[in-house]
C-alpha cells in the first residue's frame, strides 16, 4: 500500500535506529526524509578504515533474537551476511575461562577448592528468599555467589560504567552472563563436556566488510533523495503539543508534520523551542552517557585469538573488552595480519580520557605485552578513534526518571521516540530494527483508519 498523500515523516538521526525507521517506511511507501548530523550513515555502528584495516566502532555483533529481523537483514545482504561460531573469554587472574561461564570450565581454570566454594555459594544463592535490595550488586549477588558475581560481574561492570554497582540499575546487566543456573550445573554434572557444548553460545550474524555494511545497505535502500546529510540538527520548535518546525546547521528551518527522533534524549529536550519545564530540563541533566575510547593496534601477525571477544574485569586493566576484528570476517585485515581493537570507557573528565593518542596507544599495547599477546615489533600501525554516546549510564533510579520524561515527551501528538539515546536503553542493532519496525506498523495502521473515516 502507498501513502503518497501522508503526512511526510520527518526521521531525525542516521544511525541504526532511524535507519530502521527509513527502512521500514519505505517499504510502505511512507514518504519521509532522515536527517543526519555527521557525512555517514550508521551512527556508533559503523566500520571504519586504517589503510588495509578495517574495524568496527565497538564489538558489534547481530544477534539472531527476533527471527523475523534476521531474515529481514538476510534478505537485504545476501551472501555478505554470514552466521558465525565463534564463543568468547573471560581474562582473569591471567588466565582465559569460557564465557559464557561453563562450570566445568571454572573447575579447571578456578581449582577444587575456589570451584567448590563458588558452587555452595552459588546453591544458596539460588535457594535465598530474602527480598532483593533492588540494586544491581544486590541482584548480581543472589544470583551467582559472591565469588563469581565478584570475579566476573561486579568489577567490569563498575568499569564499564564507572560506578559503584550498588548505584546501577539491574538493567546494566543485559545478558552479561548466561548459561551458568542450576539446570546447567547437573547438566554438566551428568553429561559433562557435551552439555558444555550445547549451553555456550557463540553465535551470530556478521557482514562480509563489516558492521557498517548493514548502514550502507539500510541507506541504499532507504534511498539518496530521502537523506539528507551534514545536517546537524540545531532547534527544535513546537507549539500546542506538536513539533512544527525543525532548524538544521543553524541556518535552515524546515517545516515538518510527524516525527520520529533517535537523537539523545538530553539533547533532544535541549533543543526544544520554546523551552522544557525547569523540573524536564532539571531531570535531563541528571541522565549521562558514557563514551569509549576505541585503542586499534594493526599486527605483522597472522592471528592473536581464536575468540569473538575477550572480556577483562580485572581492575589491573582499564580496558573492559578486546576484539579481533579478523576473527569475524577475514576481510578485515590484509592476508597474514591482523589487529585488536580495544575498548576503553569513560568520561570526559576521566584522566585517561585526557591523555594524548601516543600515551594511551602505548599503555595499552604494554599491557596487551604483558598478557602475552604481542610484542612491539609486532604493532605496524595504531590509532585512537573516540565513541562519543556509547552507553546510557543507567543509574539506580533512573527508569522512574525516565518515566516522567518519556510522559512528557509522549505528550507531543506527532512524536515518536527511538534509538538507544532516545529511549535511554542498553539495546542492539536487532533491537533497533524491532522498534524502528513497530513504529512504522503503528503509523501505519494509523494512516489507514484515516483513510478509512
Amino acid at each position: 500500500m502507498q501513502y503518497k498523500n501522508s503526512p511526510r515523516l520527518t526521521v531525525l538521526g542516521g544511525g541504526p535506529a532511524g535507519l530502521a525507521v527509513g527502512y521500514y517506511a519505505k517499504k510502505r511507501g511512507i514518504p519521509f526524509t532522515l536527517y543526519e548530523a555527521s557525512s555517514r550513515l550508521g551512527g556508533n555502528a559503523i566500520t571504519l578504515q586504517r589503510d588495509k584495516f578495517f574495524f568496527d566502532s565497538g564489538a558489534h555483533r547481530l544477534h539472531d533474537k527476533h527471527p523475523e529481523i534476521t531474515q529481514e537483514l538476510l534478505t537485504l545482504l545476501g551472501q555478505d551476511l554470514k552466521k558465525i561460531e565463534i564463543p568468547s573469554l573471560i581474562y582473569h587472574n591471567r588466565k582465559f575461562i569460557d564465557f559464557p561461564l561453563s562450570p566445568l570450565n571454572l573447575l579447571t581454570k578456578l581449582g577444587p577448592v575456589v570451584f567448590f566454594r563458588a558452587g555452595i555459594e552459588f546453591l544458596k544463592a539460588q535457594l535465598d528468599s530474602k527480598p532483593l535490595a533492588g540494586h544491581f550488586k544486590d541482584i548480581a549477588l543472589k544470583r551467582y555467589g559472591r565469588t563469581i558475581a565478584e570475579r566476573f560481574l561486579l568489577n567490569y561492570t563498575e568499569k564499564l560504567w564507572g560506578m559503584p554497582c550498588e548505584k546501577l540499575s539491574p538493567a546494566v546487566s543485559g545478558s552479561r552472563i548466561k548459561g551458568l543456573n542450576f539446570t546447567t550445573f547437573l547438566k554438566e554434572a551428568l553429561f559433562g563436556h557435551k552439555a558444555k557444548t550445547a549451553h555456550l553460545d557463540g553465535s551470530f550474524y556478521y557482514p562480509k566488510k563489516g558492521i557498517g555494511m548493514i548502514a550502507d545497505k539500510l541507506g541504499e535502500y532507504c534511498g539518496a533523495e530521502n537523506i539528507k546529510k551534514n545536517s546537524r540538527i540545531t532547534r527544535i520548535f513546537h507549539r500546542n503539543k506538536r513539533i512544527h518546525t525543525i532548524e538544521i546547521n543553524g541556518n535552515e528551518v524546515v517545516p515538518v508534520e510527524e516525527v520520529v527522533s533517535t537523537l539523545p534524549n538530553t539533547l533532544f529536550l535541549k533543543l526544544l523551542d520554546p523551552a522544557v519545564p525547569e523540573n524536564i530540563a532539571s531531570l535531563a541533566r541528571k541522565f549521562r552517557f558514557r563514551d569509549v575510547k576505541l585503542v586499534v593496534l594493526c599486527l605483522k601477525k597472522e592471528s592473536i585469538t581464536n575468540s569473538g571477544s575477550v572480556y577483562f574485569p580485572d581492575r589491573e586493566h582499564f580496558f573492559t573488552r578486546v576484539y579481533e576484528p579478523r576473527n569475524r570476517s577475514p576481510f578485515m585485515a590484509p592476508q597474514g595480519m591482523t589487529s585488536l581493537a580495544v575498548e576503553i570507557p569513560c568520561q570526559p573528565e576521566d584522566e585517561i580520557s585526557k591523555l594524548d593518542e601516543k600515551t594511551l596507544i602505548e599503555k595499552t599495547q604494554a599491557k596487551l605485552t604483558e598478557v602475552g599477546w604481542i610484542e612491539s615489533r609486532d604493532v605496524v600501525d595504531a590509532l585512537v578513534y573516540t565513541i562519543p554516546f556509547a552507553y546510557p549510564i543507567l543509574e539506580l533510579g533512573s527508569e522512574k526518571m525516565l518515566v516522567e520524561i518519556i510522559n512528557y515527551l509522549g505528550e507531543f501528538e506527532n512524536l515518536k521516540i527511538s534509538g538507544r539515546s532516545g529511549q535511554f536503553i542498553y539495546a542492539h542493532i536487532h533491537d533497533m530494527m524491532f522498534l524502528g519496525k513497530e513504529i512504522i506498523e503503528e503509523y501505519s495502521n494509523a494512516l489507514q483508519k484515516s483513510a478509512l473515516a
